[in-house]
């Protein structure tokens, strides 16, 4: 056993204390089991592709609402889930831009200002 001064010994029970305080969350050997990444390494990575090569970008400056908006486009892009996002997205617009501003969210059907054209061509006109 070390004697170690009060002092010396502050970085010590600090990590002493975060390790029993959050033992329920560091099983790595379960999550090494279930074949869950149990390295900082695989965040890291992902951190790296999707938030830094955007965000350092030579002259870019960001808002923390523009950065945010970014990198979840990325984060879609990355996941592969940006058409069912898209999807998702343009439903909802849909619905806050026109069904919310009808009775009873029935939008009225548009009329067709084309008129129609013989024989399927523009007719030239001298």
């Amino acid at each position: 056993m070390q004697k170690l001064s009060s002092k010396s010994r502050i970085p010590i029970d600090k990590c002493a204390d975060y390790l029993l305080n959050n033992k329920a969350y560091l099983r790595y050997d379960r999550y090494l089991c279930l074949g869950l990444p149990a390295a900082t390494g695989v965040i890291e990575g992902a951190c790296k592709h999707l938030v830094k090569k955007r965000m350092e970008d030579t002259g870019a400056r960001w808002s923390l609402e523009g950065a945010e908006a970014v990198l979840k486009l990325r984060a879609l892009r990355c996941s592969h889930d940006f058409d069912e996002y898209w999807e998702f997205h343009e439903k909802c617009e849909y619905k806050r831009n026109h069904e919310s501003l009808y009775k009873n969210g029935i939008v009225p059907k548009t009329i067709s200002t084309r008129h129609p054209r013989k024989n399927g061509r523009l007719n030239k006109i001298k």
